[in-house]
């Protein structure tokens, strides 16, 4: 019997909490260095890190990125990460609504708008389905039932490669892209699934109406393993082991989508994993830094774990501010050594 799509998020769900599936490829933040400034002529409370993203604003420049949805288990996982977002006045990213969209029975497990009526929130959709049966319209549904601001259309040619089943005809999806976006009245945001998005791709979809980019490069969680752990197939893991460095890190990646498109609205994502390192996203060029498996461990736990990472990553994102001399995240962009 073939796996539901329920089955395969849940599936997804264990493999990222329980195996090893991080990226070979080394995310390459210790080789971004902050100026440091020993005399900053500002005090910490000069400090500010809100900004705007897309017209929304935001009371840090964090996104809780896409993860999760689509089963029953997802829903507590959901409804933990939204309030927690909410409450600090952060950016929550769905997870695929493929699922809600094949059973509208699953729409608890995406819907938190009753628990987080004010959160800046982005559905998800795979843009290879709109090769297999998602019309424009089904979009629009998913966007207006979740009442999202946005909506993230996730590329991933490798992971549906390598998962049994995949859905691998990416043939033709520029002009449907583009109908898509001309279509919503939400903005579109395309991102890569652990590989990152090079500029010359990133021009296509600018030019298909896509508002921004989230790199979402290597150097975090590797989908391609996760497939490979999920598959219980020894030949598909060895191959999906092979691609374990695959793509590019996301410091580099974000570094050449900002020299190439500098007003560009760019999401750095894959293996930020502290305060620091979402400092270093910002001054390579990101708008803002988005974060999923340590917030994914942190919702298995608890309200408050959550509630803790979020305030971890931005003390520690206002300390590394103040100790380069800086007032705003702005200017962090003349702060690398």
């Amino acid at each position: 019997m073939a796996e539901s799509t329920e089955q395969r998020k849940s599936r997804h769900l264990d493999v990222c909490l329980d195996e090893d599936v991080a990226s070979r490829l080394p995310a390459g933040w210790d080789a971004v260095r902050l100026r440091h400034e020993a005399l900053p002529e500002i005090a910490l409370a000069d400090v500010d890190v809100a900004t705007t993203f897309l017209g929304f604003s935001l009371r840090a420049p964090l996104l809780i990125s896409s993860m999760t949805g689509g089963t029953q288990r997802a829903a507590e996982i959901n409804r933990r990460l939204a309030c927690a977002a909410e409450a600090a006045g952060i950016a929550f990213a769905l997870g695929s609504g493929r699922a809600m969209l094949e059973n509208a029975a699953l729409r608890s497990t995406f819907d938190v708008r009753p628990v987080a009526p004010n959160v800046v929130l982005f559905a998800n959709l795979g843009a290879v389905q709109l090769n297999y049966g998602v019309r424009v319209e089904d979009a629009r549904r998913l966007v207006d039932v979740l009442d999202a601001n946005g909506l993230y259309l996730h590329l991933n040619p490798l992971q549906e490669a390598i998962q049994p089943g995949g859905d691998t005809n990416f043939r033709a999806l520029e002009p449907k892209i583009a109908a898509l976006c001309a279509a919503l009245d939400v903005p579109v945001i395309a991102k890569s699934v652990g590989s990152g998005i090079a500029p010359s791709t990133a021009l296509r979809l600018i030019g298909c109406g896509v508002a921004a980019i989230d790199v979402a490069g290597a150097g975090g969680t590797s989908w391609a393993r996760v497939e490979g752990k999920r598959a219980d197939d020894a030949s598909r893991e060895r191959i999906a082991e092979a691609f374990g460095d695959w793509g590019y890190a996301t410091p580099r990646a974000t570094a050449a989508l900002r020299a190439a498109l500098p007003r560009l609205p760019v999401v750095a994502s894959g293996g930020i994993r502290d305060g620091v390192q979402v400092a270093k996203a910002l001054a390579v060029g990101a708008d803002l830094a988005g974060l999923a498996l340590p917030f994914l461990r942190a919702a298995d736990e608890s309200d408050a774990a959550v509630a803790e990472l979020i305030t971890e990553l931005v003390t520690a994102l206002r300390i590394a501010v103040f100790a380069t001399g800086s007032r705003t995240i702005a200017d962090l962009r003349d702060a690398l050594a």
